[in-house]
This record gives structure tokens, sequence and C-alpha cells, in this order.
């Protein structure tokens, strides 16, 4: 379908004002979103592992919501979600500190924010924010938020001891009722949660733990990023399975093979009170 089609579609479905029209709106929106020029090639081939348009439909994002993406990085799910909230809704990139210390969040940020100046035309109205605790965690005005979303980032904030500040700056940002969607690398049921996270697989229950903690309450799970393959036991870690291949040519099909992680997808709420 031409985006012009989709556009048409998205206009009917706003002058009708039904429950099945809205739906319709905002699947046709999603599709346009990601099948659209603005995401690289790279980044689409991706789509396959990391399911976006059943993602986001389990999360239940709307055109119109004020959303926060914390931890963008190189901006994979930003391609999708700034155009897709450009025009009703409010989109605020929650990224790295760029006056860190340290190099890798500078460069992060700095990368970041080349790309958003760099095509204007789809990213100019994300508004950038900084997540760094203890000292910058406003990632958007407080209970301004109709969803918060963060992919494959707890074990960061568990490596760098931030989780705690992490989820409560998530909880801060949202309105009563709104949703936290989180995707991450599942680690292996019963074993232990290695609290630093090193190998980048983080215990689905102690995610679940983490986000209740700040106040959460847990709504349900979707098995969309599940991947039976991933045994999850390798010598460089998460990292040693695309798209990083940490290993380089060292049994790179077999890595291939095996695909992106096995991840957990749950959605979360903030009470009313």
């Amino acid at each position: 379908m031409q985006a012009s089609a989709k556009i048409f579609i998205l206009s009917t479905a706003l002058l009708l004002g039904t429950v099945s029209s809205f739906a319709a709106d905002t699947q046709a929106a999603l599709r346009w979103a990601i099948d659209g020029e603005q995401r690289s090639a790279e980044h689409k081939a991706r789509d396959r592992y990391r399911h976006p348009l059943e993602t986001l439909s389990f999360f239940g994002i709307e055109p119109d919501m004020t959303v926060v993406e914390v931890f963008p990085g190189a901006g994979w799910y930003t391609e999708i979600l700034a155009p897709f909230l450009k025009d009703r809704g409010t989109f605020y990139a929650a990224g790295t500190n760029p006056d860190s210390p340290s190099r890798y969040p500078r460069r992060t940020a700095k990368r970041f924010k080349e790309k958003m100046e760099n095509n204007k035309a789809v990213y100019g109205k994300v508004q950038i924010t900084i997540l760094a605790p203890p000292e910058k965690t406003a990632i958007a005005p407080p209970g301004s938020a109709d969803m918060v979303l963060t992919f494959r980032n707890i074990h960061n904030w568990m490596n760098a001891g931030n989780a705690d500040a992490a989820f409560a700056a998530m909880y801060r940002a949202l309105k009563p009722n709104g949703i936290l969607g989180v995707v991450e690398h599942r680690g292996k049921p019963g074993t232990p949660q290695d609290p630093n996270a090193v190998s980048g697989y983080v215990n689905q229950n102690y995610a679940i733990s983490l986000a209740e903690k700040a106040g959460f309450k847990f709504v349900a799970a979707s098995e969309v990023n599940a991947n039976p393959k991933d045994t999850k036991d390798y010598p460089k870690g998460v990292w040693t399975l695309p798209p990083t291949l940490r290993l380089n040519d060292e049994d790179r099909d077999k890595y291939l093979s095996i695909g992106e992680s096995d991840r957990f997808t749950l959605k979360f709420k903030k009470p009313k009170s």
C-alpha cells in the first residue's frame, strides 16, 4: 500500500471514530513507519528477530501518545517511533550523557544527535533528554508520558549499578495508568542472577522484581521475541550472537544460524495511586 493510501485510511479512521477503525489506523501507521525509507537496510534486516510491529502492538502504542524511548542507542526503534508519533504524538528520546567523563556515552549521545539533525523531516520533533543517574533522571516532565519503552537496556543499568534509579525515572515520567514496555535478553530459567549481568542476560523474574520494586504492576508477557535456539552459554555472552558477533569469524555460521538472542517482552502499568 502506498503511503498516501495509508494516510487516507488514517484520516478516515479519525473521522469515523470507531474502535475498529482506530485499531486499523494504528496498524497501518505502524506498517508505514516500519516500511519507511528513513530506516536503514541494515536495521530492516533485524525485523525478523525484533518483530517491531508485533512488539509495539503488544505494548498498545497509539500515534497520539506521549512516548519516551529510554537509551535509544543507534536509533533502531527511533527510526520507527519518530515518524509514527511525529504528527499527532510527542516523542522523547532519553539517551546517554553527552558530558559524561566516559567516552562511550559521549560518543553514543553525539552520534544519536547527529542522526536526528541530519534528517529533520523525520526527526525534527524528537525531544532529546538524558538518563544518567543519579544526576540526570528527568527523561520527560513528571507524569506526562502515556508510555515508556526500553529495549535491551536493563543489563546495562545493572552493570552500572543504576537499575533502581532507571526504573524510578521511568515511573516518575509516566502518567497514572501509563504503560512501561520492556524487551531484554532473557537469562536461563533456574540459574542465579548475576547482579552485574556481565553476560548481558537478565532473568525474567528478576526484571519483573525490579519493576515492581519501583511501583509498577505487571500486566502481561509476550513470547513474540523468543528464540529457543539461544543456549545462553557463549564465550562472549550475548554479544557472541548477531548483530555484534564479537568472535568475528570464529564459528560465525553457527552463531548466525542461532540468530539474535532469546528475549522476554514485558508490559507493566503505573497504578493510579
